[in-house]
């Protein structure tokens, strides 16, 4: 059974949207003008498999963020067709579903119940959250008080522990000590052993060669290559320079 479905997706934004004063808004509206549009992801089809552990790879910009926002349903495709079948738990960026003035426990539990958990449930898990974050002295306190790796501590803790069908991560480990990310590989492995499906970005082509066994390369919004992992690392990394590689 697929849990993922990508069938001939595009998606593009917006450029300089910010921007755009109200002159630009009228001028467009008057003269029917289309302000440009960054095509983050062209055309691009795949699927995975339940239990499967797939890395994403690209340069900067190739559209991996875009494709796992698409995943997560964080945004609609301008084209084609998405289907994900299964609860999800995203880490797509730092803070991302938390609120800087309410407190670690306010916004675990508040993340949890965005991931479809009920209260008693979390309240079930609550302590298994904090233990494993490694932050309990700090769990009654404002998330402004935190540290980046503090607020990855409790977002990964978070994500783990809520049972989720897919786990998506977007290149967070990176942040925090050795310690608490050699915890969260344990962790993700573990994950592996249940059956549960992974996607994984990252730009440490070692981490994907080790915790996936596929990985798709996407280059400029396209998907370049879909297969194994280490064949695909070992093509993208061929057409990087010398001083670039990984």
């Amino acid at each position: 059974m697929n849990v993922i479905e990508f069938d001939s997706v595009t998606k593009s934004f917006a450029m300089n949207a910010q921007r755009t004063f109200v002159r630009n808004h009228l001028s467009r509206l008057l003269y029917r003008r289309e302000r440009q549009r960054f095509v983050a992801l062209r055309k691009v089809s795949f699927q995975i498999p339940k239990g499967q552990t797939v890395g994403v790879i690209g340069a900067n910009g190739a559209g991996k963020s875009t494709l796992l926002s698409l995943v997560s349903g964080l945004c609609p495709p301008d084209a084609g067709t998405v289907i994900v079948h299964g609860r999800i738990a995203a880490l797509l960026q730092l803070g991302a579903g938390f609120h800087l003035d309410l407190t670690g426990a306010e916004n675990l539990r508040l993340n949890a119940a965005m991931l479809g958990l009920s209260g008693k449930r979390t309240a079930e898990i609550f302590d298994s959250i904090v233990e494993f974050s490694g932050i309990r002295q700090f769990i009654d306190e404002p998330l402004r008080t935190y540290s980046s790796g503090m607020n990855m501590r409790l977002a990964f803790s978070i994500a783990v522990h809520v049972d989720p069908d897919i786990l998506v991560i977007d290149e967070v480990l990176s942040v925090g000590d050795q310690a608490f990310q050699a915890k969260c590989m344990e962790k993700i492995l573990e994950f592996k052993q249940l059956g549960k499906t992974l996607l994984f970005v990252s730009h440490s082509t070692g981490a994907v060669q080790s915790l996936c066994e596929r990985a798709l390369w996407l280059d400029h919004g396209e998907l370049v290559m879909d297969g194994d992992a280490t064949e695909v690392v070992s093509v993208y990394e061929g057409q990087l320079p010398e001083t670039r590689k990984p």
